[in-house]
Order: structure tokens, then C-alpha cells, then sequence
């Protein structure tokens, strides 16, 4: 809500740029606010929590808080998938297997001396 004496001067949107930062009012393409805010901290603690919705019934298991970056995501995701010989895949700094072992991926988690937590259903 507008306070008292303050205007609003950002464009959302530009039919020349497309979508527009709030932040610095450059396109969201060329923003310099996005840059400097970075990844989102993690708190330590690696999750893993199983989730069916969406998937027909089928579950998936997903690991979330890995503290590693986009390239070693996919490096632990592809040696998940080949140990236990099931598909998957690295998402938004989320790693999603198929199946339901979350015991044994707890202790290869572990392995890597993560705080690994057992979250969800």
C-alpha cells in the first residue's frame, strides 16, 4: 500500500523489454540486482522427504540443502542415479530419484558428512 507523500515510479512491464526489475528499473535481463543477491543461504541440514503429487502416485524421493553449487548437484545426482540404478533428475537445487530408499540414500548422505534429515511423510 502507498504511503502518505510517496509515488510509485517502477514499470513492471515494457512492451519494448519485456518484464522489468522493481529494484534498479534496467529489463530483468540485464539486472544487476538478481547478481548481487545470489543463492539463497541454507541452513546446514540436507533433507530428504518423498513426495507422490503430480506423479500419478508414483513417488519420488527429494533431496534438498545440498551445500554444493549447479555443477556439483548434477555430479552427485548423476552418482545417486548410477548407485542405485534409478532416474532422476537436478531441479532448481533440488535432486529428484525415483523410488522410495530413503534410509539407504540417508547414509550415503551421510557419508559425505552432511547433517541429513528425514522431512515430510
Amino acid at each position: 500500500m502507498k504511503k502518505k507523500g510517496e509515488e510509485y515510479n517502477s514499470i513492471v512491464y515494457s512492451s519494448e523489454h519485456g518484464r522489468m526489475c522493481s529494484g534498479c528499473g534496467k529489463p530483468a535481463a540485464l539486472c544487476d540486482c538478481a547478481k548481487t543477491q545470489g543463492q539463497p543461504q541454507k541452513d546446514g541440514i540436507v533433507r530428504v522427504s518423498r513426495l507422490t503429487r503430480g506423479r500419478k502416485g508414483k513417488g519420488v524421493m527429494i533431496i534438498a540443502g545440498v551445500p554444493l553449487d549447479s555443477g556439483g548437484l548434477n555430479k552427485l545426482g548423476k552418482k545417486l542415479k548410477v548407485k542405485f540404478g534409478v532416474g532422476g533428475s537436478v531441479k532448481n537445487g533440488i535432486i529428484e530419484l525415483q523410488g522410495d530408499f530413503r534410509e539407504k540414500l540417508v547414509e550415503e548422505l551421510r557419508q559425505h558428512g552432511w547433517i541429513v534429515k528425514l522431512s515430510g511423510g
